[in-house]
């Protein structure tokens, strides 16, 4: 189930029929100088700038001349900490083109047909964007095949669990028998089974003495998250995906591909997350992995908490609060990076659009193809800004970090659409 945006004024563009033209659109054959033309909130035709002179004198035009015309973006991983949290960030200031939002976090989780039916509620005529939502696969349901269908004949685009505690109560963490119990189920619904894959083995000590260890070190931090955590964990998913036939996707964020360990301050708890940003040659890999086409999309994981959980004064890397506060700079921060490693357009477009469109079930959504909803974004790859604590920002509590980074947002093209839920 998607809940698409009731807010109309969220638009520019208040044209049921208009065209939108640029030297470097990004479609599915490629980037195009041309125009699409948008009738009724979709694609209605994809037109070459030297076959456009005819058309475009019907309806009106907003040019965005050398700007880069693309599909919105999709984040299939964000914590909007909303219903019960909403102090926390909440669904009215959340918001790229489409968010798939994570069933903890929120306040209860989202682990039964009417938690879910209370993020719907939470969501409605609160959100400027079209958002969906994850279910969770825990202990208390992973046996039980009623619930977890009637979670996904509710409006569950798939389910999320934890191979390692979660940090929420009331989202306790699955063994690999619980998840093969919730692959048989998504079987059947076609949906995905989304993993955070962590687990500690069992003859390895992650205990960190906070007396003897600098807890400000960000070091102290990855000592209790090694990397064999998430090699165990990847290890034990691949080979059951492998004999049961199973595909699998992977995801990564923009701040394991912005960062590395050595960057980060003593007691700079903004770069807490889990799984932890890893060294300069891990984050080499990733990009290597993303551009091979290993790892198939980005998201952003947005997990913001409030300041007194998050920066602690004492810069306490074992007391944090460990999510990366990054909805708004998901796209700016892919791009100031990929530009060191040659990524293109279609790239951008390809791991934040076509495939988390993809996973998520949205056959009309990822792409600027005829047919599809006129989910679009413009921006300015050639343009710069400096993101320092005076950058204006839409997120509940701002956790910035400081370096210049390229393209600001220029426009969203939201389509005009009435109060609705759609599967």
């Amino acid at each position: 189930m998607i809940v698409q945006t009731s807010q109309s004024d969220c638009s520019l563009l208040s044209h049921n029929h208009y065209w939108i033209t640029s030297k470097r659109i990004v479609t599915q054959d490629g980037v195009i100088s041309g125009a699409v033309e948008i009738k009724d909130g979709k694609v209605f035709s994809l037109v070459k700038e030297e076959d456009w002179l005819g058309y475009l004198r019907l309806g009106h035009i907003v040019d965005f001349g050398e700007a880069v015309v693309m599909p919105g973006l999709i984040d299939v991983h964000a914590h909007m900490d909303d219903p019960g949290r909403d102090e926390w960030e909440g669904f009215p200031s959340g918001g790229i083109t489409t968010l798939i939002d994570m069933p903890l976090n929120s306040e209860p989780s989202t682990v039964s047909e009417e938690t879910l039916n209370l993020k719907i509620k939470a969501a409605k005529n609160r959100i400027y964007v079209d958002v969906g939502f994850w279910g969770g696969l825990v202990p208390e349901n992973a046996f039980n095949a009623t619930a977890l269908e009637r979670l996904l004949r509710a409006g569950a685009l798939g389910l999320k669990s934890f191979m390692c505690p979660s940090g929420i109560n009331d989202f306790p963490m699955t063994n690999i028998t619980h998840i093969k119990e919730g692959l048989s189920i998504m079987a059947k619904f076609k949906r995905p089974l989304l993993v955070h894959a962590e687990v500690k083995e069992e003859d390895v000590d992650y205990f960190v003495d906070s007396d003897k260890n600098d807890a400000r070190k960000y070091s102290t931090y990855l000592h209790t998250r090694p990397p064999s955590m998430e090699e165990a964990a990847i290890r034990n998913l691949l080979t059951k995906a492998k004999s049961r036939g199973d595909s699998i996707t992977m995801e990564t964020c923009p701040h394991y591909l912005a960062f590395s360990a050595d960057d980060i301050p003593d007691g700079d708890t903004r770069f807490k997350c889990a799984p932890p940003i890893r060294d300069a040659d891990n984050k080499d890999k990733l990009w290597e992995a993303l551009r091979g086409g290993d790892i198939d999309m980005l998201s952003s994981d947005h997990s913001p908490a409030l300041p007194e959980f998050k920066l602690l004064q004492q810069g306490d890397f074992l007391k944090a609060w460990g999510g990366i506060s990054s909805l708004q700079y998901v796209l700016p921060a892919t791009w100031t990076a990929g530009r060191e490693h040659g990524v293109t357009f279609e790239q951008i477009a390809s791991w934040w659009s076509e495939k988390p469109a993809k996973l998520a079930g949205q056959q009309l959504k990822g792409s600027i193809a005829v047919g599809n909803y006129a989910d679009i974004v413009a921006w300015d790859p050639d343009s710069e800004f400096h993101l320092n604590d005076n950058h204006t920002s839409y997120i509940k509590h701002p956790v910035s970090y400081t370096f210049n980074i390229y393209v600001p947002l220029l426009i969203s093209v939201s389509r005009p659409s009435q109060p609705k839920s759609f599967s």
